[in-house]
């Protein structure tokens, strides 16, 4: 069974924008929120040159990473075609509007330096 991190109420995270959590260790966490207040989080790091996702524009599903343009899907981390490769997906719970991270995957997942 997960145990859960609370991040943040749903409306700290603006529309189409995300907000950066840190780590002990490892990559922060980027946690986004679409136009129809879905929220999703991906390492904050784009597969392609490490680019901080979490400055990206949000768009549907997926975000633009802001170094190149590379567009990453927000539920899978991956590359959207011809672009390959993904970064890690984190899974994300809201409950009464408070956006909860799962603590076993921010404390093992993607903990490789910055």
């Amino acid at each position: 069974m997960s145990q859960w991190k609370s991040i943040c109420p749903v409306t700290d995270i603006p529309v189409l924008g995300a907000r950066r959590v840190e780590r002990a260790q490892g990559v922060a966490v980027a946690v986004f929120r679409n136009s129809e207040d879905k929220v999703f989080a991906l390492l904050d790091r784009c597969p392609h040159k490490g680019g901080p996702l979490s400055q990206g524009i949000v768009f549907g599903e997926s975000v633009a990473c802001p170094l190149h343009n590379w567009t990453i899907g927000l539920a899978d981390g991956c590359a959207h075609a011809p672009d390959e490769g993904c970064t890690t997906p984190f899974k994300v719970k809201v409950d009464n509007g408070m956006v909860h991270l799962d603590i076993e995957e921010l404390n093992q997942l993607a903990l490789e330096p910055a």
